[in-house]
């Protein structure tokens, strides 16, 4: 189907700004709704009974990690963009800039995870290093020698310095490639010289990226059970991310749509190609899954198999089958349709069920291991080991709100702050124009 030919006359000269007074309100109860829910956290986490404590800290890691994979998936798509000299997707790459540009603040609610009294309930391994009288090498030789042998890795120093590593390196790289992109919409001669520099800046921070995305998974996720291990779990969580985080470049673009912007630069080809990309990664995201679920069953070693036997345990183990049908036979099927691609509120639909599918993902990941870790630690005060802990479903949803809002903030304030597309990028009329 022909559509209108964009020319350099239908290019805004000084770009396509946000109007900060009509999502003024969103922002402000964004951050009130942030703000009154960190306070209330602090106090679940820090100074409620021990029974919520430990319950909340669980609550407060499955939001945290999960709002931000979907930053460190906007940087993801930042990368590739640059990387790949991809022309469709300049008229959004400013959308996923945005997006990525959250990740330093969503870090800042790491915070309570790096207290001693957070992580008495959730790592285990970190209890057992604090208890060790002397030298804590030398009394996991004798006491623990899986613990022993991961000492190199799993030891307090390091982890601390790969937090600190990931908050303040991965948060450079997109700052400077977002300043890099959005020093352009000013420049009255831009030239290409950014764009190469962009391109050779986004290069070594794909590394970067996959050392973020699969370490902190590592640090935060699979720590909470130390004894487990899986080497697919990296790009099992990068699936998620990359698939989650277009599926929120999905869902700006519609919006900002909806009130007027991206006039002309972004249309049906940008949405197709969005479309396609989380078509793909949805097939990705069940190869893996599906892969590191066969690879564990055949090999059938407990260290490994212990992960699902406990979320086939229980209620858990229908959320399983549900996560398995939802988050792939059904967008599988959906997004095989073109026509659908093409029609930002349709595939706005697609990508609000697909970050549910995500947020059970996650829930999957981090929830089950509550019930049977505080009842280590402290049986009295949680009871025995068990599939669930009742009632602690509240905290989490709590918890999801406190962090999503601020989420949301974060995203809209970096909106505002510049053009929405990059206006003055040499390559902004080849994008307006793209074909597939």
């Amino acid at each position: 189907m022909a559509h209108h030919h964009v020319t350099s006359a239908d290019i805004a000269i000084n770009g396509d700004h946000l109007d900060s007074s009509k999502v003024s309100k969103v922002k402000s109860i964004a951050l009130g709704v942030a703000a009154i829910g960190t306070v209330v956290s602090l106090y679940l986490l820090f100074l409620a009974p021990e029974k919520i404590q430990g319950t909340y800290a669980y609550s407060w890691l499955y939001a945290f990690y999960l709002f931000l994979t979907l930053s460190i998936g906007g940087v993801f798509w930042v990368l590739l963009h640059n990387v790949s000299n991809a022309s469709w997707g300049t008229s959004v790459r400013r959308v996923f800039e945005n997006i990525g540009a959250t990740f330093p603040w969503m870090f800042l609610f790491c915070i309570p995870l790096l207290t001693p009294h957070v992580q008495h309930y959730l790592y285990e391994w970190m209890n057992i290093h604090r208890a060790a009288p002397g030298d804590v090498k030398e009394y996991l030789h004798h006491h623990d020698h899986l613990l022993y042998n991961k000492y190199w890795f799993m030891n307090r120093t390091f982890w601390y310095g790969r937090v600190a590593f990931y908050a303040i390196v991965f948060s450079g790289v997109i700052i400077g490639l977002r300043k890099l992109s959005t020093d352009q919409d000013t420049d009255p001669n831009p030239g290409t010289w950014r764009l190469l520099k962009a391109r050779y800046h986004s290069n070594y921070p794909l590394i970067i990226f996959a050392l973020t995305i699969t370490f902190t998974g590592f640090d935060f996720a699979m720590g909470l059970d130390y004894t487990w291990f899986s080497t697919m779990w990296g790009v099992y969580l990068f699936a998620g991310a990359a698939l989650n985080s277009m599926a929120v470049g999905v869902l700006v673009c519609t919006w900002l749509k909806s009130k007027g912007h991206l006039k002309h630069v972004a249309g049906p080809e940008q949405f197709h190609v969005m479309g396609k990309l989380m078509f793909a990664f949805t097939v990705f995201w069940a190869y893996i899954t599906f892969s590191q679920f066969f690879l564990i069953w055949y090999a059938n070693i407990t260290e490994e198999t212990k992960y699902f036997l406990i979320r086939n345990t229980g209620n858990w183990n229908t959320a399983m089958y549900f996560l398995l049908f939802g988050h792939f036979v059904v967008p599988f099927v959906v997004l095989l349709q073109a026509w659908l691609k093409r029609n930002p509120k349709l595939l706005s639909i697609v990508a609000i069920y697909t970050l549910c599918m995500h947020a059970l993902d996650h829930y999957l990941i981090i929830i089950p291991e509550r019930g049977i870790s505080l009842g280590k630690i402290n049986p009295e005060v949680f009871g025995d080991i068990q599939v669930s802990i009742p009632g602690a479903f509240w905290g989490d949803i709590f918890a999801f709100i406190t962090i999503g809002a601020a989420f949301v903030f974060f995203l809209l304030r970096a909106l505002g702050q510049h053009s929405l597309y990059p206006n003055r990028d040499p390559r902004i009329l080849e994008s307006a124009n793209a074909s597939n």
